[in-house]
């Protein structure tokens, strides 16, 4: 349930018109008062000789206790309370309760016989909408100082007695959600989001990596925003507005926002604080800071992707070792590598990774302040994935990008439990949600590469396969009957076989390989164990050729720093299955 607290107006009449009204889109039905500061108020909805201006005046009669200079500008108090999709259609006397207990949670009339005058209406059937006016029977105002927030805390009370859909309880660290009328506005036009949220997603793609104010705003200039810059007197820039060119106002005015009402982390102040930082340090596993390595340049899309798994790896040793700071500082990073992975990824994922990119967007915000400097890796692994060009998906670009996905996966969970023990409901929730969207993306990218192994891991030899799988015995005991009977066991055996003709022990990496993180709970744990033996022993995520012999001990210019397991899993919870 879902209460709102709206801009406070002037016109009471008004807003009684809109109440009452057939709405934008004919959607009100059979508009009627639910409850009233009297239980008597009259009903223009539901008694034809009763006008709307005859319920304006009842409301509005507290204002002529006060001299006309005393009179509140904004009188009007407006707050809406809407239930979830999936809970049951609640009665009129439900809802009136529910309109009581808000005014009294909010101070609007809390019980003392003086309160203000009030009214709810009810015009749809998830719906009410509650009207007041901001000046108490004995003519003082209400104390309704932070009324959202015992809307919030009263509405969670009633989610759990009626038996309603229970919704995660926020910090106010949220974005801005868009408002009815911006909803109606996408819907004329033919958009899939309100411009606030296509806005908001546009920024955060545009903020993905860049390293300068100026490659931001040539970031939105490309991306066909309409740019206002706020420059102080002495030439400063100061802030930003954005907005959509096709988005426009009755005189045809393009409609702004600030980077600030977008997002909070979207101000050009906490914009900045991203670049303002020291070139020679970057964040060690236990959030220490050490010399940063000089990086050779990005050669295209596939080095981008196994860097930037490297750097994801990284991030969760942070998340599960280093302080609260370093771990927030990785996962509002994690969110920008979100971004550049849905923008330069191929069409068959882009939309799950998309989705992904949208909901860890909450994920990435709290109390937490994020110590920037810790995340600089992430940071430039979503530079590499922006300046490396968009990839069609096919190959070693598409299967590095199932192999960025499976390490993404893993730290979205890593985020989801990490803000789960801080009690952040809201941002567990949706971390865990962006999980989901990129298990889906990996299914989608994974197919190609994964059917190219299986097939060359069944041209093996019998007593190729033999060995392979003695070995697997040998190691993995309790798991080696589970992986043999999954579809991906044969691109498992050709990838232990690649590991080995490159020179390398099979037996020490599987064994590293199984020891990073639990794999009894993974959907397939063979998929799993080829991205991390494929990482580690610096091969092809996939061949070149049908047998393989054209990769064989193919290294990368830059061989990715090896990391170490950190002291907690966190794969155990059932949810997190892939």
């Amino acid at each position: 349930m879902i209460p709102r607290i709206h801009q406070q107006g002037s016109n009471t009449l008004g807003l009684l018109h809109y109440l009452y009204g057939k709405g934008t889109h004919e959607e009100h039905i059979d508009p009627h008062l639910v409850a009233s500061f009297d239980g008597m108020a009259p009903d223009p909805g539901r008694d034809p000789s009763v006008t709307k201006k005859d319920l304006q005046h009842l409301l509005d009669q507290p204002l002529s206790l006060l001299d006309e200079g005393q009179r509140p500008d904004k009188h009007v108090w407006h707050c809406s309370v809407r239930a979830a999709p999936d809970d049951p259609i609640l009665s009129d006397e439900q809802w009136g309760d529910i309109a009581r207990r808000m005014v009294a949670a909010t101070g609007i009339d809390p019980g003392d016989g003086a309160g203000c005058r009030w009214a709810a209406v009810r015009h749809a059937d998830d719906h009410i909408h509650i009207i007041a006016t901001l000046v108490r029977e004995d003519g003082r105002r209400p104390d309704h100082h932070r009324s959202g927030k015992r809307a919030q805390a009263e509405c969670r009370l009633i989610e759990k007695e009626l038996g309603l859909h229970q919704v995660a309880p926020g910090d106010g660290t949220a974005a801005k959600r868009a408002t009815s009328a911006e909803r109606h506005a996408a819907e004329r036009t033919g958009r899939e989001r309100p411009a606030r949220e296509e806005l908001r997603e546009t920024v955060r793609r545009a903020v993905a990596g860049a390293g300068s104010e100026e490659e931001f705003f040539d970031r939105l200039a490309v991306a066909g925003l309409l740019i206002r810059k706020r420059v102080a007197p002495s030439g400063d820039l100061l802030g930003y507005k954005v907005a959509l060119p096709d988005d426009r106002t009755g005189e045809k005015e393009p409609v702004f926002y600030a980077g600030s009402t977008l997002a909070p982390d979207l101000s050009l102040p906490r914009i900045r604080e991203r670049w303002a930082l020291p070139v020679e340090a970057v964040a060690s596993a236990d959030g220490s800071e050490r010399e940063q390595p000089v990086m050779p340049d990005v050669t295209g899309p596939a080095f981008a992707r196994r860097r930037a798994t490297a750097a994801t790896w990284q991030a969760l040793l942070i998340i599960d070792r280093g302080d609260d700071g370093a771990a927030a500082a990785q996962i509002a990073a994690a969110g920008e590598v979100l971004d550049a992975l849905a923008k330069t990824s191929a069409a068959h994922t882009r939309k799950e990774l998309r989705e992904a990119a949208f909901v860890f967007e909450r994920a990435s915000r709290s109390h937490v302040r994020a110590v920037r400097g810790h995340d600089r890796a992430l940071r430039q692994a979503a530079r590499d994935l922006v300046h490396s060009g968009p990839t069609l998906g096919r190959g070693e670009d598409g299967a590095t990008t199932a192999m960025l996905i499976d390490m993404a996966f893993f730290l979205a969970i890593a985020a989801a439990n990490w803000h789960a023990k801080k009690e952040h409901a809201q941002q567990a929730a949706a971390a865990q949600q962006a999980a989901e969207h990129l298990r889906a993306a990996y299914g989608s990218a994974a197919a190609q590469p994964m059917d190219v192994l299986r097939q060359r891991g069944q041209r093996l030899t019998p007593r190729v396969r033999q060995r392979h799988a003695a070995l697997l015995q040998q190691l993995l005991p309790e798991l080696a009957e589970q992986i043999r009977a999954e579809a991906g066991w044969a691109a498992l055996a050709a990838t232990l076989d690649d590991v080995r003709k490159a020179g390398h022990d099979p037996a020490v990496l599987l064994a590293d390989a199984a020891q990073r993180r639990d794999l009894d709970t993974a959907d397939s744990i063979s998929d799993v164990l080829v991205w991390r033996l494929r990482r580690s022993a610096h091969l092809l995520a996939l061949p070149a050729s049908p047998d393989g012999t054209a990769t064989m001990g193919t290294r990368r210019s830059a061989p990715l720093a090896p990391v170490t397991q950190p002291a907690t899993s966190t794969v155990n919870d059932p949810s997190r299955r892939r």
